[in-house]
């Protein structure tokens, strides 16, 4: 048996066009599934499309706004129509508005309150609740589904500086549970994956000085992590195919998978 085979599925990742939604479509591709690439940025979304299909891969590009449900309910019959019912759903949107981000210019009591909500609603709100409001109850009707939302480590330990975005992150991982509870009696898995420091395009500023070398913070992450560097996108891809995967993960549910370096184990 191929315990990692996709083939029939269909897999819906929205943020597909980003680092490592992208990496993990290419993962699902690979593997057999029809990839649905959802993206609020259409040439990301589209150059992510052309790259799978180059491999020959079916996949689809749908544009949408994750914050708005309407957007995300017409992406899913775009997705029925041209793929057939998903089976699959990923939750790679989300990142740090930097308007939250603490430093001795924009403390802690200073944030506005809009900014929080900005934060919420793009890694809770567009990041998981909308997307599991939309595709989870087809998924729930025809008793079959694996939805992976995408967490943090800071969801599990807040970092200096993106109290937000912990905030945030954590409240995915509450969701996820609480999902999964409610639909595992009617065959969908609701899981999460918490990634590690995985550089992308949102925190370089944060992580690398414009020379290319590496922050303080970077230091920081590297000393904490006893990997002692960053991961690389490629290494979500096994977590994301054994939660997918109905014959690898039958029994699994609310379970967060940590692909970390040992960040979350490391403590002095």
């Amino acid at each position: 048996m191929n315990w990692f085979d996709l083939t029939d599925e269909v897999a819906v990742v929205i943020g597909g066009g980003g680092t490592l939604g992208g990496a993990i479509a290419h993962g699902f591709a690979e593997a057999g599934a029809k990839v649905a690439v959802l993206d609020f940025v259409e040439e990301a979304g589209r150059r992510r499309v052309e790259e799978l299909r180059q491999k020959g891969a079916t996949a689809e590009f749908f544009q949408v706004n994750a914050l708005e449900k309407p957007s995300l309910e017409a992406a899913r019959e775009g997705v029925e129509q041209a793929l057939g019912a998903p089976t699959i759903l990923l939750n790679a949107a989300g990142g740090n508005d930097p308007r939250t981000t603490v430093t001795p210019e924009n403390p802690f009591e200073n944030i506005p309150l809009e900014n929080w909500h900005r934060n919420f609603d793009l890694n809770l709100v567009g990041g998981a609740l909308l997307p599991c409001q939309v595709f989870g109850p087809g998924m729930v009707a025809r008793r079959k589904g694996s939805i992976i939302n995408i967490a943090s480590v800071s969801a599990h330990v807040p970092l200096s500086r993106v109290v937000a975005y912990s905030a945030a992150k954590a409240a995915v991982l509450s969701l996820t549970r609480f999902l999964a509870r409610e639909w595992a009696p009617h065959g969908v898995r609701v899981n999460s994956i918490t990634p590690g420091f995985f550089p992308a395009a949102q925190n370089r500023k944060l992580l690398f000085n414009e020379d290319g070398t590496p922050t303080d913070r970077t230091r920081a992450i590297w000393n904490h992590t006893p990997m002692g560097r960053f991961g690389e996108p490629h290494e979500l891809v096994g977590a994301a195919l054994f939660l997918a995967s109905e014959k690898a993960s039958s029994f699994v549910t609310g379970a967060d998978i940590r692909v970390d370096g040992g960040f979350l184990a490391q403590t002095i």
